[in-house]
């Protein structure tokens, strides 16, 4: 941690500055501490990271899959440039704008798109309420315009309009409420700040969809075990799906019957990758406690009922929506 975050940072229940305390520095940056409001409320800084929120919580499956599978998805890692597209076609951000703004990376995960807002040259605060955040430091160590932050979406320790700029891609749909959670961001923003959002999209068929009525028969399984079955399972549903999925015609509704990720498409990637991505995404299908697609109807809602009009929805499905906070 930085010493600058601590100009946003707040106690989220209070609003409160926090007070540092008992600081162990590591490479110039806090490795260890802990931080007081006046209220009395106590928050510890944990491997360079801020912790504002308690470990058991409903994000455990998360904190599970990106700590074991930490860089399957970096374009570091696999030579390939997939988080780079997307986060270029779904936030688009160019570097003149970013440079020096304060920019939120909204449910970071092991990092995958920390590490292309990284290299705008911003002031990047990056938070996960699951211990993912342990994944994407380690992930990001050399980046020195990074901050982690351990923290729910809907009681946010910053200093409210911190934010130039705030980014969520793919992690509304699995709060327990996604619009609550987007009003929550929108929050954060500066008066003129700019926002991009990514979410998954509900259409009439989509609880139709394999992996909601096999999730229902799932419940109560615990992540671990859920975890070891899917990599029990992928050895022979692997080779199965990469025929079914390529049949023309056919492998889209495939893919809708039969909840197992294998992107077939990837053809750039080694099968090794694509197999060990098709773990992590089938987990990652089956085991989040809330999945809740959007509507891009209410969305629009949401953002105009918010007092915000200069936005566009770029895309229905999944629901993409770019746009600047009213000044």
């Amino acid at each position: 941690m930085h010493i600058e975050l601590l100009e946003i940072l707040v106690d989220p229940k209070t609003k409160e500055a926090l007070t540092l305390k008992d600081v162990v520095y590591k490479n110039g940056e806090i490795e260890e501490g802990a931080l007081f409001s006046p209220s009395g409320n106590k928050f510890i800084i944990r491997n360079g990271i801020p912790r504002f929120v308690d470990i058991n919580n409903y994000t455990g499956s998360f904190g599970l899959q990106w700590n074991r599978f930490a860089r399957t998805q970096l374009d570091s890692v696999t030579g390939r440039d997939y988080s780079r597209k997307r986060f270029e076609n779904e936030v688009g951000w160019e570097k003149s704008w970013a440079r020096g703004e304060w920019i939120l990376d909204s449910g970071c995960g092991s990092g995958r798109f920390a590490e292309i807002a990284a290299g705008l040259e911003c002031n990047l605060v990056a938070f996960d309420m699951s211990s993912a955040v342990d994944a994407a430091r380690a992930n990001l160590s050399g980046f020195r315009n990074i901050d982690f932050v351990q923290a729910d979406i809907f009681n946010l320790p910053f200093r409210q309009f911190s934010f130039g700029g705030v980014y969520c891609i793919g992690v509304l749909q699995h709060t327990p409420d996604p619009y609550l959670a987007l009003r929550c961001l929108l929050d954060e923003l500066s008066p003129g700040g700019k926002f991009a959002f990514t979410i998954y999209a509900r259409r009439p068929w989509t609880k139709l969809c394999a992996k909601y009525w096999v999730r229902g028969m799932l419940h109560g399984i615990e992540d671990e075990k859920l975890l070891q079955a899917v990599e029990k399972i992928m050895p022979v549903a692997f080779p199965i799906t990469d025929i079914l999925f390529r049949i023309p015609a056919l492998g889209k509704l495939m893919r809708f019957l039969i909840p197992i990720a294998n992107y077939v498409e990837k053809s750039d990637l080694t099968k090794k990758q694509r197999y060990e991505e098709a773990v992590l995404d089938t987990f990652d299908m089956l085991s989040p406690r809330f999945d809740s697609p959007v509507t891009a109807a209410r969305i629009v809602d949401v953002l105009t009922k918010h007092g915000v009009d200069n936005f566009k929805v770029r895309n229905s499905c999944p629901v993409n929506v770019v746009g600047d906070k009213n000044g």
